[in-house]
Formats: structure tokens, sequence, C-alpha cells
């Protein structure tokens, strides 16, 4: 059986009309690519139409401002994935006249593009012979050949690109790269996938093992650390609050949020009414804290958990600068606060 030929017959019969794949202009390859990082087809879609109707060049996306293009990827997540894509539009845009590097090696060099991303770009724009292994190309490539190797080692990553050069066919990488992740992403998905209908079950070895359930082979735990936000929605006698801007590194880099006081647990209202009655706005006269029902929530991240309590803190007088509800439209926020606020009816 030839391994690439019933791939990429499969896939002809079988793949997703997905607008990226019918273009070879590389900005729109790269907009989808840095887009699917870490993020489904069917949740990145709808920004992939957004960000090419606001910015249908690389240039318009170059000339955006940081927060225009925060405010767009609002709920795509990953948020330092937006910062790198603007920055190199910027980049793009006005070192290299508008044109995306032709090669891999050249497109490694671009901020936010990773081996697999330059892989994707070089080989659907200029069918460059370079294969793409992601976790997808990882499962079927492991399940098929029964290869125990731990997929989180670098050495690893090196063994399984060159094996799918070796089954790639030279005269049309891009259609083989297309295929072997969408065979992994529809066909031999990570649980129970259905071998029964599968075009490799005469000749996939972990099925003939009995090893589908166990391959590929990760080691590598991510550690999840638990943190306790509590969000200080303050509002002056016109219901006008405050926003701040998050200048750290981190998650949220450069996304606006309410006045955040970070506890080592869950705490009550009790705890949260002498802070912010002592310390966090001791210059303000408190007249209520309560906080919003059933607005707690638990915000996954891949490393992170984030138990995050909202309270409203109503204060006498006014505050300066201090911005209506009407006007927080225009600001990114991290999409549990952009949810908070929708619930709330602060925001429409």
């Amino acid at each position: 059986m030839n391994f690439s030929n019933v791939l990429i017959k499969w896939y002809l019969q079988n793949k997703r009309d997905l607008p990226w794949r019918k273009t070879t202009n590389p900005y729109h390859i790269w907009l989808s690519e840095i887009m699917l990082q870490q993020t489904r087809v069917a949740q990145g879609t709808p920004y992939f139409f957004a960000f090419t109707k606001e910015f249908p060049t690389v240039y318009d996306l170059a000339n955006a401002s940081e927060e225009q293009v925060l405010k767009l990827w609002q709920g795509l997540g990953y948020y330092s994935r937006a910062r790198n894509l603007h920055k190199t539009a910027q980049y793009v845009a006005n070192e290299l006249n508008g044109v995306f590097p032709p090669s891999y090696k050249e497109l490694l060099k671009l901020k936010g593009v990773g081996e697999y991303t330059a892989a994707a770009i070089a080989s659907f724009s200029y069918n460059e012979t370079v294969p793409v292994v992601d976790g997808n190309v990882f499962r079927v490539l492991s399940r098929y050949f029964d290869i125990e190797s731990d997929i989180a080692s670098p050495a690893t990553k090196k063994e399984f690109t060159e094996l799918a050069y070796e089954l790639m066919p030279k005269d049309n990488p891009a259609i083989f790269n297309q295929a072997i992740m969408e065979f992994g992403a529809l066909q031999c998905v990570p649980k129970s996938p259905d071998c029964t209908v599968c075009d490799f079950n005469d000749s996939c070895a972990a099925l003939q093992k009995k090893k589908v359930a166990v391959l590929p082979v990760k080691s590598k735990k991510v550690k999840v650390t638990n943190r306790f936000f509590n969000y200080l929605i303050v509002e002056d006698a016109l219901g006008n609050t405050i926003l701040q801007k998050r200048t750290a590194k981190g998650i949220w880099h450069n996304l606006y949020e309410f006045p955040l006081w970070e506890t080592d647990k869950i705490v009550d209202f009790d705890v949260v009414s002498k802070a912010v009655t002592d310390t966090v706005f001791s210059s303000y006269t408190i007249i209520g804290i309560e906080d919003y029902a059933e607005s707690t929530v638990i915000h996954k991240l891949s490393h992170q958990h984030l138990h995050i309590q909202f309270w409203r803190v109503r204060i006498e007088g006014l505050i300066e600068n201090g911005l209506k509800a009407s006007e927080l439209n225009v600001f990114p926020f991290p999409i549990v606060i952009h949810n908070f606020l929708e619930k709330q009816e602060i925001i429409c």
C-alpha cells in the first residue's frame, strides 16, 4: 500500500471547505496558521473572516493600532499571537515591501513563526518540499508505523519530520501536508477513532497490535497553577468606572481589566470589604460593596486555572477621568471580562 496515495485520495474525498485552502496568498495562509495555533478550526474560522475583512492586506494590518488588533482578536486567546502577528505585519510591510519571505528558512525569522507555521506557509504558498509536523501528524504516523518515541522529546520531532519527508510526494508537498493534518483532525482523532471505517485499517500497525489508545507516547505533564482574581468594578455617582491596562508580561499582556486584587485563595465578602476599605481604594469614600450574583467563574488556561470573582464597589463623588459604560466597548478585554460585561448588560 502506498501511504501517500491512499492518504491524498482520502483527503480529496473528505476535506473540509476552508477559506485558506482556496488561495496561495502567503498573507492569508500566515493569518490562518497563526490563528489555528492552539485553536480549533471552528473557533478560528470566524476570526479569519473578520481579520481579512478588516485588514485585507498586510499593509492594513500593519497600519492598525495594537488595540484594534487585540480587540478583533478578543476571545481567541493566547494573545501573544496577536501581538506577534501585528509586529510581523509591520516588519513585512515596512522592511520587506509587503512581500512575505519565499522560503522555509527565511520564514522562520519572522516573529511568532515557528517550524510548523513556516513549513505550512512554505509548502502551501510556495510548494516548498518541507513537511509540517504537529499533533495530528505525530498521532497519524505514530499509530500507522507503531512508533513509541516520546513526542515531548526534540529528537522525536526530528524523527517524525524525516519520516514525513520520506513519505511526501516531492512534486506536491502541499497536498500531502494538508492531507495528513486533515486525516488527524477528522479520522485519526485523539480519543476513540472509528477505525472500522479507516482507509488504513488493513495496514495500521497500532490497530493490528491494539495500541491505538496508547499512541502517541507523551511523557511530559503540564503543571497547572491555581490563581484567585478579584475584580473590583468601581462605580461613582454618575455610574462611571475605572479600567487599567495589563502592562506586565504574562497572561493578557496589553489587554484591559478592572482593578484587580489577587489573593491566595477564594475570599468572602468580609475579607474583600476590609481590603477594599483599608487599602485598595482607601482614597475613596466607599458607600457599598457587593458581589455580582452568579458571576464567579473558573477560567481555564493551558497552565493556569483562574478563579475569578467580580465585586461592585460604589463610591461617593466622581472618579477623575472615569469611563462611561458606553465607552467600554472599544477596549480589548480578556474574554472572561467581556462575557461578564455582556451578561450584566453593561455592554451590548
